[in-house]
């Protein structure tokens, strides 16, 4: 799903950035490593480790895992990354942390309230006890919906983005197509309160719901950023 567009994922996110220091926060006031699941091609994870942490990193391509290891030679800070290929509801983590994070929406890869139960439980075994686990997901407005259902609009210079929604699977296909690769994915949303009671359901206590990385609290928007500890 990833890989055809590995080397286009960073151009094609280049203008997400308003989460970035809201992870970095996180990981820091932890005070010890992180493991960031959906690694990607390090977005956060890079800036993360600049700033003096130690991150673990998963993802389930290894294009994308390739690029974050180059981005983070790049940066310097490879010596502080540890990246391994896996599986959001299976990581190959054997160490435990006091934070475990899923930036950018990466839970909505999993289809179905049983992977998602999996998942949360998953990333609970790899917290020490009292250990946070920190997440964004979203579910679409009707005016988001109407405004981008089957058109293709371009995200960033020469990326163009299209976006298919079934309101009665509550899923996402979405395509990107640009110079250097091509790749169509589905998401899977589920609405706010479905997240706090599996979230209760997998051993955690929800903490926070934010309705934004400026940690404004939730008020019934689209997107939804969540800290939960382990019971």
């Amino acid at each position: 799903m990833y890989d055809p567009i590995a080397w286009l994922y960073d151009p094609w996110s280049a203008s997400v950035i308003e989460d970035v220091s809201f992870y970095v926060e996180e990981a820091l006031a932890a005070g010890g490593g992180v493991v960031e699941l959906g690694v990607g091609t390090g977005r956060i994870a890079i800036p993360t480790a600049l700033a003096g942490a130690y991150v673990i990193g998963i993802d389930s391509s290894a294009g994308m895992l390739a690029v974050c290891s180059e981005r983070a030679r790049e940066a310097g800070v490879g010596e502080r990354l540890d990246l391994r290929l896996g599986d959001l509801r299976r990581p190959p983590v054997d160490e435990r942390v006091p934070i475990v994070t899923c930036p950018f929406r990466s839970y909505l890869h999993l289809r179905g309230d049983d992977e998602r139960l999996e998942a949360l439980r998953a990333a609970r075994e790899l917290l020490r006890p009292g250990g946070r686990l920190v997440f964004d997901v979203f579910t679409p407005s009707r005016e988001d919906i109407e405004e981008t259902h089957g058109r293709w609009i371009e995200r960033e210079p020469g990326i163009d983005e299209r976006a298919d929604w079934d309101l009665a699977a509550q899923t996402l296909t979405l395509s990107v197509r640009g110079l250097q690769g091509s790749s169509t994915m589905t998401l899977w949303w589920v609405e706010p309160a479905r997240w706090h009671t599996l979230l209760a359901e997998s051993g955690f206590e929800v903490l926070e719901c934010y309705g934004w990385f400026d940690r404004r609290p939730f008020a019934g928007g689209e997107d939804s950023v969540w800290i939960a500890r382990r019971k």
